[in-house]
């Protein structure tokens, strides 16, 4: 009497498949079950720093030349703004004469709008260096911008009392003299280095590159 043949094993359909999945190299060209190419593993890449030294050495660098422009701004101000001509009284004070009086408005006029346009001047070739551009260049942009202005509102001041300043001491009571420009105001400083950090924003917000161009110099 010959021995009952055992039933055939059912696959359990709630099994996962990897169970019944042949893997490994002996299953090539199993067409149900392809070969994958194995791609190899590279390290996590390594992120860039947020500034080197030479961001850091070329702001600096920024802040010194531009606060050099201080100095033929002044001069330029000192020749272009209009002095205030006065009556000159007894014992040496000085009576601006009425229509005169509007020059001082006219000498803090001249002084934002040569502000505004060397602002505008430094931006654009403080952005032209490519390599150097970034958070760390407009902060030395925006500082040497301050630091010209404060510089150019100190000079001027001193170039136009140089000019003036030998006929207003020689003159005869009754005379009228031209009395050097005054900046009566210490606000208009503010005007270079918002000009400086406008245009320089508003460059980097138009590249629209991530480095800002760095890589393309």
């Amino acid at each position: 009497m010959t021995a009952p043949t055992p039933p055939a094993a059912v696959p359990d359909p709630a099994a996962p498949e990897a169970a019944t999945r042949p893997v490994g190299p002996e299953h090539p060209a199993h067409p149900a079950y392809p070969s994958y190419p194995q791609y190899p593993s590279y390290p996590p890449r390594r992120r860039a720093p947020v500034f080197t030294m030479g961001d850091l050495l070329g702001a600096v660098s920024v802040l010194s030349l531009v606060s050099l422009l201080g100095l033929p701004l002044a001069w330029v101000w000192s020749r272009l703004a209009p002095p205030q001509r006065s009556l000159v009284q007894e014992g040496g004070a000085l009576a601006a004469l009425p229509p005169e009086s509007q020059h001082r408005f006219d000498d803090l006029a001249i002084f934002l709008l040569l502000g505004l346009a060397a602002g505008v001047l430094c931006g654009v070739g403080v952005w032209m260096l490519r390599q150097r551009r970034g958070p760390l260049a407009l902060l030395g942009l925006t500082a040497g911008s301050l630091v010209a202005a404060w510089l150019a509102m100190r000079t001027g001041v001193s170039f136009a009392d140089g000019r003036f300043a030998e006929a207003v001491r020689v003159a005869a009571p009754g005379s009228v003299v031209a009395v050097a420009p005054r900046l009566e105001s210490g606000w208009v400083v503010v005007a270079q280095p918002l000009a400086a950090a406008l245009t320089y924003g508003v460059a980097a917000a138009v590249n629209g590159l991530d480095d800002l161009g760095r890589r393309l110099s």
